[in-house]
């Protein structure tokens, strides 16, 4: 399908000449490692997190959502073992004063203490602890302290008992949650694969302890599929099983999902089976019962939990890699983003042929109709071919283009991104039309 190869330098520079992602505070020379999703970026974030949101609950019986607050008691970081164990070793650069992760620069630099930025002399190692640290109240003390969350789990394992009382649920059951974590860690320079400030899309599933194996395999060929379903190559996805060397303290057995990204296999997702570690250290820290009971076998016992836990942001970042294609047409580099219809930033996109002749009103009427069913983008700018390159580069996999021919008998050009064919198609009959081949479309599976 593809001429060329999709590297890291084309798609930040799509993404910062489209609206879909732009440095934070690029005007005072930007943040490292935060980024501003612009007009484009949001939406496709947006439907991503609505893809999985409405694949999570909606679709499940058993799966019920929270949004639980970023700033919670410190005691729940004590609980879950963060303040003790969420360091990481890190060295700084006397000269050049960039700091690194002790266990990421070539064991040559580390052991003569040479930068391997500028050749500067480094420092011992030292750990380093990850949490964002603040402040609540008027006075700065430690009594005072409170934390970013580094992680979303938490805040679902301590509405538990909440969720599981008011919902009426019962095991197994599921909790789900979409948001903000933060971690003061060294980022890479791979564009927002990882950053400083980022979205989570988790899903805690609670269930019995004898039935963990059981559960686990399904949520992991699950999550699996889920990719492909959002349109992502099945070539570009594989599966890796932590070794008992790289098994978080809290885990029983995890696996990732990986994707090939333009700089290597890296990890999407992960699933863990964490069996009943965290509940039993939040009834310990809180002196709270967090046990279930189980009436039909009159039987009460703590819940083991699958865990799936997914970047938002990152999966961004896998949606535009992994739609990102070059071609050549008619002696001219074509390049476009083969999103899934669904998770499109726009969907279609309408043009008058030319600006005269009532064209462009009937065509802006068109869109502005459109926009009760789909997000649209309307464009009466430059020659018609360009205007259809402009939308293939942003992903936009459908185009109306409103010609002489619509005045005559009510119908209008309907063009497809991927194939770039065109049809026919009665005004009445479009958003009927786009509704059918969204449901029908193959894409990159095809």
């Amino acid at each position: 399908m593809s001429e060329s190869v999709v590297t890291m330098e084309k798609l930040v520079s799509l993404c910062k000449r489209r609206g879909f992602i732009f440095q934070s505070s690029e005007i005072y020379g930007g943040l490292s490692s935060a980024w501003d999703y612009g007009p484009l970026g949001v939406e496709l974030k947006k439907r991503i997190q609505n893809f999985w949101w409405k694949e999570m609950t909606q679709l499940n019986d058993n799966i019920v959502g929270i949004d639980a607050a970023i700033m919670m008691h410190p005691r729940v970081w004590e609980a879950s073992g963060h303040v003790e164990n969420f360091h990481d070793p890190m060295v700084d650069c006397k000269k050049c004063k960039l700091r690194f992760r002790a266990d990421q620069i070539p064991e040559e630099n580390l052991k003569n203490h040479v930068c391997p930025e500028c050749g500067g002399e480094l420092t011992e190692p030292r750990q380093f602890n990850l949490m964002f640290k603040t402040h609540m109240g008027p006075v700065e003390d430690d009594s005072s302290i409170v934390y970013l969350r580094p992680e979303t789990a938490q805040g679902i394992y301590v509405n538990f008992k909440n969720v599981l009382q008011t919902s009426r649920l019962k095991i197994p059951f599921g909790i789900a949650q979409v948001g903000k974590a933060f971690r003061n860690e060294i980022t890479t320079k791979n564009f927002i694969f990882r950053t400083c400030e980022f979205e989570q899309m988790e899903m805690q599933y609670f269930i019995r302890p004898d039935e963990d194996e059981k559960w686990f395999e399904y949520w992991k060929e699950k999550r699996f599929e889920y990719y492909v379903k959002l349109g992502i190559r099945r070539e570009n996805l594989r599966f890796h099983q932590h070794g008992p060397d790289e098994l978080a303290h809290y885990a029983k057995k995890a696996f990732d999902i990986e994707y090939n990204f333009p700089f290597g296999w890296k990890e999407l997702e992960g699933i863990h089976n964490r069996t009943d570690y965290d509940l039993k250290r939040h009834m310990e820290y809180s002196g709270k019962d967090l046990s279930y009971l189980d009436d039909i076998n009159r039987e009460r016992f703590v819940p083991y939990i699958i865990e799936t836990s997914a970047g938002l942001t990152r999966t961004v970042l896998v949606v535009l890699s992994d739609a990102y294609d070059e071609e050549t047409v008619e002696g001219e580099k074509r390049v476009v983003l083969r999103f899934h219809p669904i998770i499109a930033p726009i969907t279609v996109a309408v043009f008058p042929l030319v600006k005269k002749d009532g064209l462009a009103d009937l065509a802006r009427s068109i869109e502005k109709n459109l926009r009760e069913h789909f997000t649209t983008f309307y464009d009466q700018g430059g020659a018609i071919g360009r205007r259809y390159r402009r939308q293939d580069e942003v992903g936009t996999p459908f185009c109306i283009t409103v010609d002489y021919q619509t005045k005559e008998d009510n119908t209008v050009t309907l063009r497809f991104r991927d194939s770039m064919e065109q049809v026919r198609v009665k005004i009445n009959e479009i958003p009927s039309r786009i509704n059918d081949e969204i449901k029908n479309y193959r894409g990159k599976e095809s």
